[in-house]
């Protein structure tokens, strides 16, 4: 990786941020990109809303595992946690609050959604992490500040996924429900490294519930 990220929306879908009721900010995986990220938006699509996504450099937020110690992923790291503000900033710009946005990403981008939200906790719209977890080598310290304030958070994985230990993924939601998040948390006996169609219900509705 030899460049940064910016942070700046890179593509968007739905509404027009200045007509939205409401926004979600979608992360893509490693190797993904934001227009592929967004091609998700056509099965959780809600009237009124705006999708919209940052895009990693090389299509990569950091070079390493997710569960690797934090430095060996930084300054990529400290770069994608501000990519990621960076959009909001141009969402609350738009005249939408955080309360009126859900975090969501898939694999990396679910990492680095619930890393985001635990760094920055306020009340937003909601939190979906899909395969995904908290990112650093176990036993990271988990002191994060502040409150999600009752924040809606979805967090789906497989039980056996390659990428992500299910442990992690229990591991985040105790943290998330610590900082005052309300969490529903569901794993998929056998899954592959995947999205299915009840984690696209799941969404869905959740949007429908926190955005229009």
């Amino acid at each position: 990786m030899n460049e940064l990220h910016s942070a700046r929306i890179a593509a968007a879908a739905g509404e027009p941020l200045a007509s939205a009721l409401g926004a979600v900010i979608m992360l893509h995986g490693r190797g993904d990109s934001a227009s592929g990220i967004l091609q998700f938006s056509e099965a959780i699509t809600v009237p009124g809303v705006a999708y919209v996504a940052p895009q990693a450099a090389d299509n990569t937020w950091y070079p390493d595992s997710f569960l690797a110690p934090l430095e060996s992923n930084e300054p990529w790291l400290s770069s994608a946690l501000q990519a990621v503000g960076g959009v909001l900033e141009q969402v609350g710009e738009a005249g939408i609050p955080p309360v009126r946005v859900v975090l969501l990403g898939f694999s990396q981008g679910a990492c680095l959604a619930t890393e985001f939200a635990a760094r920055n906790a306020t009340r937003y719209g909601s939190v979906v992490g899909l395969s995904g977890g908290l990112i650093g080598h176990d036993g990271t310290p988990r002191d994060y500040k502040d409150s999600l304030d009752g924040t809606p958070v979805f967090l789906g994985c497989s039980d056996i996924d390659a990428h992500i230990p299910v442990e992690r993924v229990h591991e985040t939601a105790r943290v998330l429900e610590s900082l005052n998040a309300q969490v529903e948390k569901r794993i998929y006996p056998g899954m592959g490294h995947t999205i299915n169609e009840d984690e696209v219900e799941r969404v869905r509705a959740l949007l429908q519930g926190v955005l229009v």
